[in-house]
């Protein structure tokens, strides 16, 4: 079974989704790949619980969080779903530490010495990185492109913006592109 419930942020209205009592799911409100492929693939077997116990674990990291506090990601039990290689960024994506940023083409480097390759493209991690279903508690929103370029956040630049300005990021560094999304 799959529970799930909404978290209104100041960001926007956020959708957790927990199985087997493991966080799986945490989507914004418009965001690329809402919900997944859960809605869809398990119609039957999707809840509304706003009392399961991760879920009100998960409340209560995104209170910390938008406190302007650092919970840690350890203190919440996640799952998220997804192929072996995506897991993999995602674990990288896990250890960027609150309040710094990396990029797209540093993962790849990362990913590639895992994989036992001479190199891996930004794009690749880009796919994975943008499918991530754990949005902030993964802190997605922490990569970008090269040259300070803040592109590629599912769930929208000016929240990708808001979440590092939360963060207390520099963010004269940074710019929005104009045109493509050049990773």
């Amino acid at each position: 079974m799959i529970y799930y419930c909404y978290y209104n942020s100041s960001i926007g209205k956020i959708l957790l989704a927990s199985k087997n009592k493991k966080l799986i799911g945490l989507w914004i409100e418009g965001q690329k790949y809402y919900f997944g492929k859960l809605k869809k693939e398990m119609k039957d077997e999707i809840k509304e619980k706003a009392d399961e116990e991760i879920l009100l674990q998960a409340k209560n990291w995104l209170d910390r969080y938008f406190a302007g506090e650092k919970p840690e990601i350890s203190e919440l039990d996640i799952n998220p779903i997804g192929s072996d290689f995506a897991k993999k960024v995602w674990k990288i994506l896990c250890k960027i530490p609150y309040g710094e940023i990396t990029t797209y083409g540093d993962i790849a480097k990362r990913m590639a010495k895992i994989m036992n390759k001479d190199k891996m493209s930004a794009q690749a991690i880009g796919g994975a990185v943008g499918h991530n279903p754990i949005s902030i508690i993964i802190p997605c929103h922490r990569v970008v492109g090269k040259n300070g370029n803040l592109t590629g956040y599912a769930g929208g630049i000016d929240k990708k913006v808001k979440l590092l300005e939360i963060e207390n990021v520099d963010m004269t560094k940074f710019y929005i592109p104009t045109k493509g999304t050049a990773i």
